[in-house]
């Protein structure tokens, strides 16, 4: 955890409370306030702070319990849970959303703090970020799985800012019946985006939670992180830095240099090969001894598209070498063979502010093997060469490989 904890004066004189404070690397941004679940201020809310404040934001986190017990940080036992839902029982909704504001405008105070602000919260912080756009000065509000919001619906006409809110389908604190309701009142609003991830139950953003899914998680946070940078920014040329990146990686061949452009615990995972790394340590281990120094000396990047999104990069490209050495990360174990090779690739880049966060790197190694001669293609839906030709000219026959493409030919259309 890289933050500090901070006071802020409650609104209506009754004192003071205490809230987490994660400043982003650069050290000032727009900002967030984050609202906790039913247990407290507790680690998975500081690192959720962290990890926004990596995206670039000004986080401050308030203890929201204050007002019953100062300081609440529980886990996810049995008895914990039994406390946090007492705890639940007893908050007070409106001065929840008080104490919202009056960390908004602790934020807004602020010297790092630059631009404009949102709210964003998990569980009980989903209905105090829908409430807190409802009620308060915010540009964007985002929630997840927010339980109570069918009943505040009236309130929805006060909402000036976007919103954005994440369902469970299979959530049982917020019925079927209760998200058509909030649907029903709330999706055709403009500047409204309301998400129903399939299958899955309360709390899937949650790692250390029974119902975590990984796959929901990271669509929701990319479309969070979209919501936050759309209205409040901050932006950063990924192209630049994808680009320096590659740079470090197949021209000067630095692997200090390749480290700092990504973030302090970076991941690389090489698809069909399951080759990379998983943190600074073994990311770098990999870049030095496997791949940054260990490509041939005519490797080629030859770009053909590339997307940029909210968070990340997606690159479309040839990549294009002479076999003259043994390719740990590509064709493990396998001896030089001299032979030239070809093949589309497809890099998909994230983000985490100006740093990288991870790679995920796509292409056909079936067609790699025909290339270099380990695979006969005979009698195979397989192709070599031929995939990156027709890549840059798509005049090239299209279904070779198709034994019963003649069938069809002269069929009614």
């Amino acid at each position: 955890m890289a933050g500090q904890t901070i006071r802020i004066q409650a609104a209506d004189g009754s004192g003071s409370f205490g809230a987490y404070l994660a400043l982003p690397p650069g050290g000032s941004g727009p900002g967030i306030v984050l609202a906790q679940e039913i247990f407290g201020l507790n680690e998975f809310v500081r690192q959720t702070a962290d990890h926004y404040a990596e995206e670039g934001y000004v986080v401050i986190a308030p203890d929201l319990f204050w007002r019953q017990q100062a300081g609440v940080e529980l886990g996810y036992s049995e008895a914990e849970w039994q406390q946090a839902f007492k705890f639940f029982q007893g908050f007070d909704l409106d001065k929840g959303v008080e104490d919202m504001g009056a960390a908004l405008q602790a934020l807004r105070a602020r010297p790092e703090f630059v631009g404009k602000a949102g709210v964003l919260g998990f569980c009980l912080g989903g209905m105090l970020a829908f409430m807190s756009a409802c009620r308060l000065d915010v540009d964007v509000a985002v929630g997840y799985y927010g339980v109570g919001m069918e009943h505040k619906l009236d309130e929805a006409a006060h909402i000036r800012g976007r919103l954005l809110l994440h369902f469970a389908e299979a959530d049982g604190y917020c019925t079927a019946e209760a998200r058509a309701t909030i649907m029903q009142a709330l999706q055709q609003r403009p500047r409204s985006e309301l998400y129903v991830y399939p299958g899955v139950d309360h709390a899937f953003a949650r790692p250390a939670s029974p119902h975590f899914d990984k796959a929901a998680s990271l669509m929701a946070h990319q479309r969070s992180v979209a919501a936050f940078k759309a209205e409040l920014g901050p932006h950063y040329d990924f192209s630049a830095l994808w680009d320096k990146h590659c740079e470090h990686e197949f021209a000067s061949r630095d692997v200090d240099a390749t480290m700092a452009t990504m973030v302090a615990q970076p991941y690389v995972n090489h698809i069909p090969t399951m080759t990379g790394g998983v943190g600074h340590d073994a990311l770098k281990r990999f870049y030095k001894y496997h791949f940054v120094n260990s490509n041939p000396p005519d490797t080629r990047l030859i770009p053909i598209s590339r997307t940029i999104g909210a968070t990340q990069i997606v690159d479309e490209l040839l990549f294009c070498f002479t076999h003259s050495c043994e390719i740990d990360w590509m064709l493990p174990g396998v001896k030089p063979t001299g032979r030239a090779v070809q093949i589309p690739l497809v890099a998909i880049v994230k983000f985490r502010g100006d740093k990288l966060y991870h790679e995920h790197i796509y292409w056909d190694q079936a067609s790699v093997l025909v290339q270099i001669g380990l695979l006969d293609p005979a009698g195979l839906p397989v192709a070599g060469m031929e995939t990156a030709h027709k890549l840059l000219d798509e005049k090239l026959p299209s279904n070779g490989l198709m034994a019963r493409w003649s069938n069809s030919q002269g069929q009614p259309l």
